[in-house]
């Protein structure tokens, strides 16, 4: 088995260590965060970094990078206080893998990839309509990582919106049903496949 160690990593070439450790760590959730400022304008951009933070109140989390750049998600965040989370579907990753370029600030993704905004029980933030699994949010809290800059942006979820067949009796959501995909890195974009479901483990 190979070994790299502590120098090794320094070394690499910078593209090469950042597609390293960004598939390293497993595959990753596939989401589009979609905002709008105060004055309508709109914005979407795909993440790989929403995680759950808890249940009860509902919190999901993502990290943002370093603001040495504009944020467009984030300034609208903080600016509205809204957001949408998006799943991405297996049937459209060419177009939301596109919101990832560097748009300037007064274009809009939805228009430039061709997603259609929709907007659902007055959430002040736009949802893709063709997500089968879409999330409302209001922003709570945020968190600066130290090590690096980044921002660990936390929102608690206030809508919902699937298919009920896509439920499961024990509240499990179907994400292979839902056509949901997972993210490799930076750019691959992977279908799942369910292998097994086991109970709560108890001792």
């Amino acid at each position: 088995m190979m070994h790299i160690d502590s120098q090794s990593i320094e070394e690499m070439e910078s593209r090469y260590r950042a597609n390293f450790f960004n598939t390293i760590s497993g595959f990753k959730s596939a989401n589009l965060i979609g905002t709008a400022d105060k004055s309508g304008n709109t914005n979407l951009a795909v993440f790989n970094s929403v995680i759950h933070i808890g249940a009860n109140p509902p919190y999901l989390g993502f990290i943002l990078r370093p603001t040495t750049v504009q944020r467009h998600t984030y300034e609208n965040i903080k600016e509205t206080g809204f957001y949408t989370f998006n799943h991405i579907h297996e049937s459209f990753i060419e177009k939301a893998h596109q919101t990832s370029a560097k748009y300037e600030r007064n274009v809009s993704e939805f228009e430039a990839c061709n997603f259609e905004e929709e907007y659902l029980d007055q959430h002040k933030a736009p949802y893709v309509k063709e997500s089968p699994i879409k999330l409302g949010l209001q922003f709570e809290e945020e968190h600066l990582v130290k090590a690096n800059d980044t921002i660990l942006v936390i929102g608690k979820v206030l809508h919902a919106y699937l298919d009920e067949k896509l439920i499961e009796a024990d509240g499990t959501v179907n994400l292979t049903k839902a056509g949901t995909v997972t993210i490799s890195g930076l750019y691959e974009y992977l279908k799942t496949s369910k292998l097994e479901k086991f109970e709560y483990a108890k001792p």
